[in-house]
């Protein structure tokens, strides 16, 4: 095609419906990416709809995201009450009374090109290793309520570990509205009750406010959560269920004051018929016990919830229902749906804001012409569909993977079958300790580590190379490595003190 018909073919207005974190992440995206002069964005919301907020804590990734829109980290920190997070912390999950770290970064290193974990599955086996964590500054760290960013030591624990945030996702939407706004994005107040199509094509048209005002686009960004008002709504997509592997429906949310320093991760806390998040803010914590309505009531989890909080509760509880799946498309006709408006997974390993960023990502990498090519769209639907399978595996992981019998619930997810991909990754790491991903699914081999050995896999073997060095030499490496993240652990600060120093939020 040439330059001067692809210019006239360019798409010239975008209509984001939806604010909240996905809505006003999309916009500050596409508002730091797209010429103002040659693409309109707008978005459309109302203060009378309420947001989810369950996006409090996430991953490293979302560094990647800030960094994009040249935002200033200290900053963000200050205007979204954020705190420091290393990694999460499951408690009660293989069994009542245990506890472990899911922690960024990696253990150990690499010895002569196999994983640190293949020498250390021998080495615990013959009682040499100690637990896994302690060869990880994260997890270690976080034990030791300490933090400091990476430094640029070569070979240092202190430069080879990642980090993320807990922040308030109401204060974030609103920081990045104000990004967005600057760049030209705008913002229309109003409630959409309807939606019109195309009628040569069944495409969107426009939607259609309830005074009546009718806004027209090229391109439609579904953000208006679970109902999915354009992509589900009017396009009737589809919606493919996952709850019978992931059986939670419910969660009972509430934001409780701080009594003690904020710690730099986030806690999961599995209960009767569920499990419980406990976030630090600076300004509060965040709570929720994420449940199934099939084996408990809403009354009872919550008065587990507000049992199993630090200080006073901040408000009423409330209550949110969902069903943990995905649309069929994320992308259909001229309409993307991002947030949880595409699908919902409980946020067990905060990947919620993550999938929202790598939409986000994606359409601008595929970002269209009016011609709306369908190859490009079916990329994006595959790339997406595999990326949230997987991480959808890895979330399943955590109920089949536990020794508790102790409620119907958990001999439920204990015995059910899960999906083959993620049936033979099981196998494969308790046959040879090998831990295998596909392509570019989001959780590495830290991730599958902290999981198996937290929740009670374990390997019958070890790569057969590991052998190929002495006990003698693996033990002074291993003990030398415990060594130094001790030491790197001592010279930290404590995250109280980081977060007084770098990025406090202004008290009113």
């Amino acid at each position: 095609m040439k330059s001067h018909n692809r210019l006239e073919n360019r798409i010239r207005k975008v209509v984001i419906a939806g604010g909240g974190t996905a809505g006003w992440m999309t916009a500050a995206a596409l508002s730091k990416v797209l010429d103002r002069a040659m693409c309109e964005v707008h978005l459309i919301e109302s203060e009378d709809i309420g947001t989810v907020g369950v996006g409090e804590a996430t991953i490293p990734h979302i560094r990647t995201f800030n960094q994009l829109l040249d935002i200033d980290e200290n900053v963000f920190m200050q205007k979204t009450q954020a705190t420091f997070k290393l990694g999460i912390e499951f408690v009660d999950w293989n069994e009542l009374g245990s506890r472990y770290i899911h922690p960024f970064g990696t253990y150990g290193e690499d010895i002569a090109s196999l994983p640190f974990h293949q020498y250390w599955i021998k080495l615990k086996e013959l009682g040499i290793a100690g637990a896994i964590e302690r060869y990880s500054f994260a997890s270690m760290a976080a034990r030791e309520n300490k933090f400091t960013r990476p430094l640029n030591i070569p070979d240092s624990p202190l430069s080879s570990f990642a980090y993320a945030f807990q922040f308030d996702a109401g204060l974030y939407a609103i920081f990045l509205r104000e990004y967005s706004e600057l760049r030209g994005v705008v913002r229309t107040e109003g409630i959409i009750k309807g939606v019109e199509l195309r009628e040569q094509d069944g495409f969107i048209d426009s939607v259609v406010l309830q005074d009546g005002r009718r806004i027209d686009a090229d391109l439609f960004i579904d953000c208006t959560g679970f109902h999915g008002l354009l992509i589900e709504g009017a396009l009737k997509t589809g919606y493919e269920n996952w709850q019978h592997w992931l059986p939670c429906d419910s969660a009972v949310v509430v934001p409780c004051a701080n009594i003690n320093p904020p710690i730099p991760y986030t806690r999961a806390t599995a209960r009767t018929a569920g499990w419980q998040w406990r976030i630090p803010l600076q300004h509060r914590i965040g709570n929720g016990h994420v449940f199934s309505s099939q084996y408990m009531s809403i009354d009872e989890a919550t008065s587990i919830l507000l049992k199993n909080i630090d200080g006073d509760k901040l408000s009423d509880p409330k209550l949110i229902k969902f069903t943990t799946g995905r649309r069929k498309k994320f992308w259909n006709k001229n309409c993307v749906a991002i947030g949880l408006a595409s699908g919902f997974m409980e946020p067990l390993e905060s990947t919620s804001i993550h999938l929202v960023q790598t939409a986000i990502a994606k359409l601008i990498k595929f970002f269209p012409t009016r011609d709306f090519n369908p190859l490009e769209i079916d990329i994006y639907n595959e790339s997406t569909i595999f990326e949230c399978e997987r991480i959808r595996d890895f979330l399943i992981l955590h109920y089949k993977a536990t020794k508790r019998d102790d409620s119907d619930f958990w001999r439920y997810c204990s015995t059910m079958e899960v999906p083959e991909p993620l049936w033979k990754k099981i196998q494969l790491f308790k046959a040879t300790g090998h831990i295998f991903r596909e392509d570019q699914e989001l959780f590495d081999v830290t991730s599958w580590l902290a999981v198996y050995d937290g929740q009670g896999i374990k390997s019958d073997s070890y790569h057969p190379l590991v052998d190929n060095m002495s006990l003698e030499q693996l033990r002074v490496f291993f003990a030398r490595f415990e060594s130094v993240i001790s030491k790197c652990v001592d010279v930290s600060p404590t995250h109280e003190k980081y977060i007084n120093e770098h990025c406090a939020a202004k008290r009113s």
